[in-house]
C-alpha cells in the first residue's frame, strides 16, 4: 500500500481525513477520530537510517497504536519497526509500499483506530 491508497483507505474506511501539521515536512500526515481528536494513525517521511536499515534515502512509514504484545511479535517481521518518532511501547512503524502486507495494514489500524476511541465510562449501580 502506498500513501496515496493509505489515504484513500483511511477516508472511506474511518471518514479521517489527512492533517499536514509540519510545514518542514509537508508530506507529512496525520489521521484522527472525529470525536476525541486522538490520533490513531501518522504517516511520516523518514531517511532509512533512522529506522536502523543499512542503506540511506528517504522512506513512508505508518505509526498506529497497537498492544505491546503485538509489538514484540511484528517488529521480527520485514517492514515492521519499533515506533520511529512515538512512545514504543505502544505506537509501532510499518514501511509502506510493496514490501508489507495489506490485510496487516488494515487490521492494524483497526486495533488503532479501536485503541484510540473514546472510552465509555462504565455506570456504577
Amino acid at each position: 500500500m502506498n500513501c496515496d491508497e493509505l489515504r484513500a483507505y483511511i477516508d472511506h474506511a474511518y471518514n479521517a481525513k489527512a492533517e499536514f501539521l509540519w510545514s518542514k515536512s509537508p508530506n507529512s500526515m496525520i489521521f484522527r477520530h472525529s470525536n476525541n481528536r486522538k490520533w490513531f494513525a501518522a504517516v511520516l517521511k523518514v531517511e532509512k537510517t533512522k529506522l536502523g536499515l543499512s542503506e540511506s534515502g528517504i522512506i513512508y512509514v505508518l505509526n498506529v497504536k497497537c498492544d505491546p504484545i503485538m509489538i514484540g511479535s511484528f517488529v521480527h517481521e520485514p517492514g515492521f519497526f519499533p515506533a520511529y518518532h512515538m512512545n514504543k511501547e505502544n505506537w509501532i512503524s510499518i514501511l509502506l509500499g510493496d514490501s508489507t502486507n495489506d490485510e496487516k495494514i488494515r487490521m492494524l489500524l483497526d486495533v488503532s483506530y479501536e485503541l484510540t476511541s473514546k472510552k465509555h465510562k462504565k455506570k456504577s449501580v
